[in-house]
């Protein structure tokens, strides 16, 4: 399963920094940040099941990171999107 999450992440070394802290925490979670998106994009993958979003957000919380789940419609909508500037570039 992925989940999409909307932060307020604006380092790489911030962004760095709770990737490991959630992969150390959250051993089946696999984390990456896009930071270039409007909405500093956060995504995680379980390997082995579903996600505990509201467990992650206030997980996040204790790192300074607010986070808000991205339904399926938004990321669909902020995919096309970077389809469209990475074709522009």
């Amino acid at each position: 399963m992925v989940e999409v999450f909307k932060t307020n992440i604006t380092t790489t070394e911030h962004a760095d920094w709770l990737i490991y802290q959630i992969h150390h925490h959250f051993p089946d979670y696999k984390a990456n940040f896009d930071l270039t998106d409007c909405d500093r994009i956060l995504r995680i993958k379980n390997v082995s099941g579903s996600i505990e979003s509201d467990f992650l957000i206030s997980f996040l919380e204790r790192f300074r990171c607010r986070a808000e789940v991205l339904s399926d419609e938004s990321e669909s909508v902020l995919s096309g999107i970077n389809l469209l500037l990475n074709q522009v570039s």
